[in-house]
């Protein structure tokens, strides 16, 4: 549940190249190195890795209900899924580590679909508590290159941002008297993507309260659809601490209902005082105290 930390400052670079294999139909995407991540003061406890994931932009025209009327959104929002998912290997004590590894996938042939991935690398400083820390990110669209050629190319490390990858609906009622909070998953709606049928979804929820995480509970697994159907409710019992203080995290998983699988991140909301584009929603659950008030909510990656 413990978000990825970002440092303030973005240092270094990435170094990698692209190739897109037509008879093939196969991408390779090589890691080369990345340089200049942090001063020589701050090497020795440095164990940096990049994560690389190969997002693909929705249709166009696609209605994203929690965010149609978002001060300032002046382009539709685009709704983003997760092709590919790798990382290399963790190379300790160095600010400018080689790598060199090398990933590949088959890709539809489609000519249309290569304009519609971006490539987006993260950096990061690999925690044994999975903890880690964003140092920065490169992202590349890979329809505004000519990779038909292995294509090697040096980019800056930028701040790193989430990805819109779907919507959650949830309901929230807060119970003054038992100092209790009712949270309700309701539906979970993502892109359309190709899917095993064995692919399950369930979310895990918890409350942070004054800084401090309480026990989470986990949603029951339910079959991925499109729009999948949880309708569960989870109770909470709030500390004494003020409820203007209260955090909502939500995290939603894929897995496999067939035999033992890691479980994959979805995305990841909040909701609560400290997010000011969520507050909304936290007006309208104090306003309305003992009645449940439901809610659209982007989920971020």
């Amino acid at each position: 549940m413990r978000e990825h930390k970002t440092i303030k400052k973005v240092h270094g670079s990435l170094r990698f190249s692209v190739y897109y294999d037509q008879l093939q139909a196969c991408l390779v995407v090589t890691v080369l190195q990345v340089e200049g991540l942090v001063d020589s003061s701050q090497i020795s406890g440095l164990k940096p890795f990049v994560k690389i994931r190969l997002m693909l932009a929705g249709p166009k025209g696609t209605e994203v209900e929690g965010l149609k009327e978002q001060e300032g959104q002046t382009t539709p929002p685009v709704l983003w899924t997760v092709m590919q998912e790798w990382h290399t290997r963790v190379v300790k004590g160095s600010c400018s580590p080689l790598y060199g590894d090398q990933f590949s996938c088959i890709l539809q042939e489609d000519k249309e679909l290569l304009h519609r991935i971006t490539l987006r690398m993260e950096v990061r400083d690999f925690d044994r508590f999975s903890r880690n820390t964003v140092l920065g990110e490169v992202r590349v669209p890979l329809g505004q290159l000519n990779i038909t050629y292995p294509l090697e190319l040096q980019k800056d490390l930028q701040t790193p941002r989430k990805d819109l990858v779907g919507e959650v609906l949830l309901s929230l009622k807060y119970l003054p008297t038992s100092q209790r909070l009712e949270i309700a998953l309701l539906k979970v709606r993502t892109a359309l993507t190709e899917t095993s049928s064995a692919a399950v979804l369930y979310a895990r929820i918890s409350i942070q309260c004054n800084q401090s995480k309480l026990r989470y509970q986990k949603t029951s697994a339910v079959p991925r659809c499109p729009v999948t159907v949880f309708n569960e409710v989870l109770m909470f019992s709030l500390p004494d601490s003020p409820l203007e203080q209260s955090k909502i995290l939500v995290s939603v998983y894929e897995t496999q209902s067939t035999g033992r699988s890691t479980k994959c991140l979805l995305g990841q909301l909040s909701v609560g005082k400290d997010r000011s584009s969520e507050d909304e929603h936290w007006t309208l659950m104090l306003r309305s105290v003992r009645q449940p008030v439901a809610m659209w909510h982007g989920l971020l990656l």
